[in-house]
């Protein structure tokens, strides 16, 4: 049986650790206030370590599960209990595989980048995950299942990070906002907003499911809802002259852009 530990347990840990099938894996968590980190184990049904390298001692693969800002703090007083029997795995946006490396201050040692998003927080996370070249596969595979356990994952390669984090990592401020406006111009034309913009969350789940089973583009979809003359293309010719298109790649561009100068 593997064990696990998490450095940090917040809203993102904690997705995670809830999703996880705990009859394989034993899992510790570490924080900053130990009564705190007891509290959250006990919540969690999990182990609480009374410090981050006892953590590191104790366990097989550690996932760093802190904001980037104090992630070079942390790995400095962590880095001294780095064995090459260990896996590190880092969850933070912005902190590539080389970077890692050189905060863990241990030559050939193993490390796997991953990228969740909020939705793990409802077991439906897209992740993106890369490895450096001293993982094995059968820890791997490993980290691939745990985080499968809270939704997609997605194996790509690590210089498309920063895009992945614009288009899933980001995306869901930006789709709430669409919700949201929606949801406005319901109100605006009678609707009460509770209801309008349970109406609209509900339309937006269901058609991207439907891209995702029929197999259709966008496009094609939208061509589809679309009659001649109709209601529907009068809407969708006002996005285009207001550049809908192109304002949300502009942000995305943006999103893409700031990631950027973070690494």
């Amino acid at each position: 049986m593997k064990t696990i530990g998490f450095i940090g347990a917040g809203k993102m840990a904690s997705a995670i650790i809830a999703g996880l099938d705990k009859s394989n894996v034993r899992v510790l968590i570490s924080g900053r206030d130990l009564r705190k980190t007891q509290e959250q184990a006990d919540k969690l049904g999990v182990f609480a370590s009374h410090s981050h390298s006892e953590l590191v001692e104790q366990s097989d693969l550690i996932v760093m599960a802190v904001k980037p800002q104090i992630l070079p703090d942390v790995m400095e007083e962590i880095s001294p209990h780095f064995t090459k029997d260990k896996t590190l795995i880092s969850i933070a946006a912005g902190v590539d595989l080389e970077e890692l490396s050189d905060m863990s201050k241990t030559y050939d040692f193993p490390i796997i980048r991953v990228m969740p998003n909020i939705n793990a927080q409802i077991q439906k996370s897209t992740t993106a995950i890369v490895r450096n070249e001293y993982v094995s596969s059968e820890i791997y595979q490993l980290t691939q299942d745990i985080f499968s356990s809270i939704g997609t994952v997605h194996e790509i390669p690590e210089k498309d990070f920063p895009a992945f984090t614009a288009i899933a990592g980001s995306s869901p401020a930006y789709i709430y906002m669409f919700v949201d406006a929606l949801s406005r111009a319901g109100v605006l034309h009678g609707i009460p907003k509770e209801q309008a913009t349970k109406i609209v969350a509900e339309t937006v789940s269901a058609s991207a499911q439907m891209i995702l089973e029929s197999g259709e583009g966008p496009w094609t979809l939208v061509d589809k809802v679309s009659s001649p003359g109709g209601t529907t293309v009068a809407g969708v010719v006002s996005l285009e002259q207001n550049r809908f298109v192109a304002t949300v790649i502009d942000a995305i561009t943006a999103t893409v852009e700031k990631e950027n100068t973070l690494n």
